[in-house]
């Protein structure tokens, strides 16, 4: 089948967010054989409801599956159970189980062949009800990953940016930066960019340290980064570092497709700050293609209509342009 035939996955994410407010204004902006193909997991009633509140006027129809069609203009939802009595404020035990169903429904919809890819709206890693894990985490678990392959990459039009470890505390950092994960991540981000993107990527690595602590012998770049790196341009990877984190993103970032980063805010800070909304979040490694939105659950807006829909809208012009 087509890829532009294809079954786009959107998951409704987290209750207590502004989740409904993006799939309202990423819904009105989609052509007509976009709508079509998008199918979001959640509960019925809470989506119905919450639009209801923010006076969005849209038609939801239930649907079993992903080959069940609807008329013109008519939102499909495969219903996932919650219960509820305010749908911006669902008790937190409830929500964690409902976003944890959704999430494997959304992973088994993402095995399926007739999938163009999965989506998922902003989620609070709390919810997920284990230490230091986010979304890449659980659905690699799901996809039975046991070789820290995946990858989180926060992508724009032409430029991304990919951390070696993701959801990790400041303290626990420094001792997860091994030259097997480095090496085993820059792998799968070159297998990944040449299959989506047909390029041979141009990659920078950040040290860990300020100044890449003068390159001391003990310091992490010595033992880890430099041998990880040296290793990789042996296999001919177009790769470059340690490279300095403090000055790279005032200008010298242009320089490169990828650039990656030790730790998650090493990178995404200076990157949103750069791009703002105009990134998506792509997991490679995964036996689906998974993105979202390259923002949070935004509590504090909630129902203010000040939410910007152009991250969800960006995934599903990926979904629908890229397939793995």
């Amino acid at each position: 089948m087509s890829n532009l035939k294809k079954k786009i996955i959107i998951i409704g994410g987290d209750p207590n967010s502004i989740n409904s407010e993006i799939l309202y204004k990423c819904w009105k902006k989609l052509s007509e054989s976009l709508k079509k193909r998008i199918y979001i997991v959640a509960n019925y009633e809470l989506l119905k409801e919450q639009l209801r509140q923010l006076n969005y006027s849209i038609k939801l129809i239930k649907v079993k599956n992903i080959f069940d069609i609807s008329k013109k203009n008519q939102l499909k939802v495969i219903n996932v159970d919650l219960k509820f009595k305010k749908p911006f404020n669902v008790p937190k035990k409830n929500a964690a189980s409902y976003v944890r169903n959704c999430l494997n429904l959304g992973h088994d919809l993402g095995l399926n062949k007739y999938t163009a890819g999965l989506i998922n709206c902003p989620i609070n890693k709390n919810l997920l009800l284990k230490k230091n894990t986010g979304i890449t985490e659980f659905l690699a678990s799901k996809c039975k990953l046991k070789d820290n392959s995946e990858v989180m990459m926060i992508k724009s039009k032409n430029f991304s940016v990919c951390p070696i470890t993701t959801h990790l505390n400041l303290k626990d950092i420094s001792k997860n930066i091994k030259k097997k994960l480095i090496i085993t991540k820059i792998k799968t981000i070159k297998k990944y960019y040449i299959k989506l993107f047909g390029k041979n990527p141009k990659i920078g690595v950040l040290g860990l340290n300020p100044h890449n602590a003068e390159l001391k012998k003990k310091s992490e770049e010595v033992r880890e980064i430099i041998p990880a790196i040296s290793y990789l341009k042996k296999l001919n990877f177009n790769i470059k570092g340690p490279l300095v984190a403090d000055t790279i993103f005032i200008e010298d970032y242009k320089n490169y497709d990828v650039i990656v980063g030790m730790y998650h805010d090493q990178i995404l800070a200076p990157f949103k700050t750069i791009f703002k909304f105009d990134a998506i979040n792509v997991t490679l490694g995964l036996k689906y293609l998974r993105l979202s939105p390259d923002h949070g659950v935004a509590l504090n807006i909630i129902k203010k209509n000040k939410a910007n829909p152009l991250s969800l809208f960006e995934c599903v012009k990926f979904v629908n342009k890229f397939r793995i």
